[in-house]
């Protein structure tokens, strides 16, 4: 009797593994430090992980992982891969990644054959209620790839929130290509893209092609393509009286460039919502949009053109003061509005 009490404690010992012999559960809010742990991620989707410190090509893993001579010249192997659409299956993030404000830099993708392309190839909705992408930046980045390529997240279901990128994201000839997040069917918000965005169709600064809400965000970078182009969004797709497809507080002041279906905001909306959002008629280049209303650039650093759309802005002093008590900051007539965390 006493040897199956003994065996029963070390079981639950082994089965809890709480601070028992320095081993974390998944989750536990692993922490992410290297880029190794940033790829170990793929080995349970489901878990809960925090950035603790920046990440760049100084950091151990970047040579093996993320560079450009990383797996035979393809860079970083995105996390959660995108199955066929007759898959019922979900292997796409389903967990949380919180970056607590911190960035991953030099991010190298080279993959012009494949789907879901990104940081995150794929964040689903799963079972209980999706994955979970907030305030991180990928800065410097640089991603190729076919269908679904984003800065961030090549093909979202989940949530993505208070996350940035920079860089170059483009493709060869395909579709749904976005600064942030290559196409959009879950949540993003108050985020904001800077990154150059090139592509085939479905091509927007921010995110290619949106089904879901996109709201209090930005874009800056230079957009340019084919068809179905905008400075925000490439494709707004809802379906009527679904509430599916919306942008909403929005802005762009992002170069847009294409052939056909080109807006300064959104280049195509297809029964979707466009509400209380704006394009800079004079940095973009396009005089119309299927969404949003068009500003000059005095306009756009002018606090009543938002506040008179019932923005949460309020004007502060400088570039380096922040209200955080507002969604949106602005030095009135000096800056484009910002995001009161950056």
């Amino acid at each position: 009797m006493a040897r199956i009490s003994i065996l029963l404690i070390v079981v639950a010992l082994i089965a809890g593994m709480v601070g028992y012999g320095g081993y974390t559960p998944p989750s536990q809010n692993p922490e992410i430090r290297t880029w190794y742990d940033l790829d170990a991620i793929r080995d349970n989707l489901g878990g809960n992980y925090t950035l603790m410190n920046d990440l760049d090509s100084t950091t151990a893993g970047y040579e093996e992982l993320a560079s450009p001579t990383a797996n035979g010249g393809k860079g970083w192997q995105p996390i959660g891969p995108l199955l066929p659409w007759s898959s019922t299956a979900f292997t796409g993030f389903m967990g949380t990644f919180d970056g607590q404000g911190y960035e991953i830099r030099d991010l190298f993708i080279n993959r012009p054959d494949e789907f879901a392309v990104g940081l995150f190839g794929e964040v689903d909705e799963g079972c209980d209620g999706g994955g979970v992408i907030k305030d991180i930046g990928v800065v410097n980045v640089t991603v190729t790839g076919v269908y679904y390529v984003g800065g961030l997240v090549g093909n979202n279901y989940g949530t993505v929130s208070n996350s940035y990128s920079t860089g170059n994201v483009m493709t060869g000839a395909d579709w749904f290509i976005g600064g942030l997040v290559g196409s959009n069917a879950g949540t993003v918000s108050d985020s904001y893209s800077i990154a150059n965005v090139t592509g085939y169709q479905f091509v927007g600064g921010l995110v290619g092609h949106n089904n879901g809400p996109v709201s209090n965000s930005y874009s800056s970078g230079s957009v340019s393509g084919n068809h179905t182009v905008g400075g925000l969004v490439g494709q707004n797709y809802g379906w009527k009286d679904t509430g599916e497809g919306t942008v909403s507080n929005c802005y762009s002041i992002s170069s847009v460039s294409g052939n056909s279906s080109i807006g300064g905001l959104v280049g195509e909306n297809y029964d979707g919502t466009v509400s209380d959002s704006f394009w800079d008629t004079e940095t973009s280049g396009q005089a119309t949009s299927v969404g949003g209303t068009g500003k000059t650039t005095a306009q756009i650093k002018d606090i009543a053109t938002f506040s008179g759309a019932g923005w949460n802005i309020i004007a502060v002093a400088n570039p380096g003061t922040r209200n955080p008590s507002y969604i949106w900051n602005i030095v009135d007539k000096q800056t484009y509005p910002f995001l009161c965390w950056q």
